[in-house]
């Protein structure tokens, strides 16, 4: 005699699908979306295309193109407007360049006597020879520190985000630590808090103190402005030296955990903060 079946048993065929009924699929996963380096490049801007490259910010590409050091297909394109067409071939001082394919956040804790560039064309060391072999992408570093100074300092092959970060509409908040050659003076002090007017424009700090537990010679200052070397002209102009300058904040990075002359890669939740709430 035949088993009946036990209704409390679950089916393996599925339900029993009705006439006209769709059949349901599982649904397909969905695929990733690409990084903003993978986009086409017909119609991108010389000089954006440089810095998806790998080579510099967008704002450094340009000017590197204005100096005749980028060639499409073999002419130099002196032009940073001009607008890529699909199968051009792009060449930065001689060498053929590509979008990279992953974008890559370093955070470095400069050294003093190093220079803040890809290649120096004296042979003296530069940040990348921090890092070594051991990133294969080309990465850039994110504006600059000069040689004496040391602290945080950004490297990556994302142009936008280091176009972002340079870009003073943005007011990205940098710390220091100054050291002076004598105590500053409180007039001096209020000075500077009020805003120095430079040879290029007033110079406009958003704090200014002693650091706690220092002596007055001992300064810490808050700024987003970039200019060349501010920090030390804004002391020079009242007649200090700067003898020690450390960049101990950047755009919502710090020196935790990372000894100087060493470097890290950015955490994700880094990543976003970088390109969304700075």
């Amino acid at each position: 005699m035949p088993k009946r079946p036990d209704k409390n048993r679950r089916s393996n065929r599925g339900p029993k699908r009705r006439p006209g009924h769709p059949r349901f699929t599982k649904p397909q996963e969905k695929r990733a979306a690409p990084l903003p380096n993978e986009q086409e490049v017909e119609g991108m801007r010389l000089n954006k295309y440089v810095a998806h490259c790998g080579v510099c910010s967008r704002r450094q590409a340009a000017e590197y193109v204005k100096e005749g050091q980028v060639t499409v297909n073999g002419e130099k394109v002196t032009e940073p407007g001009y607008q890529v067409r699909e199968g051009d071939k792009i060449a930065f001082r001689g060498k053929v360049i590509r979008p990279e394919n992953k974008l890559v956040y370093l955070l470095l804790n400069k050294p003093k006597d190093y220079i803040t560039t890809a290649k120096d064309e004296k042979g003296r060391r530069t940040v990348l020879d921090l890092v070594g072999n051991k990133v294969q992408e080309r990465i850039f570093p994110v504006g600059r520190l000069d040689r004496a100074t040391t602290g945080l300092l950004l490297l990556t092959n994302d142009g936008d985000l280091a176009k972002k970060l340079s870009h003073p509409s943005h007011k990205v908040k940098k710390f220091y630590q100054v050291a002076l050659d004598k105590p500053l003076a409180a007039a001096d002090l209020e000075k500077i808090s009020a805003g120095l007017e430079l040879e290029d424009g007033k110079a406009i700090v958003d704090a200014v103190g002693y650091v706690e537990g220092g002596k007055k010679h001992e300064i810490g200052i808050e700024l987003h402005i970039g200019r060349n070397r501010i920090v030390r002209r804004i002391f020079e102009h009242l007649g200090y030296e700067v003898t020690r300058l450390d960049r101990v904040y950047y755009a919502g990075l710090t020196k935790k955990d990372l000894p100087r002359g060493r470097w890290r890669h950015l955490t994700e939740k880094e990543v976003i903060m970088l390109k969304h709430f700075t």
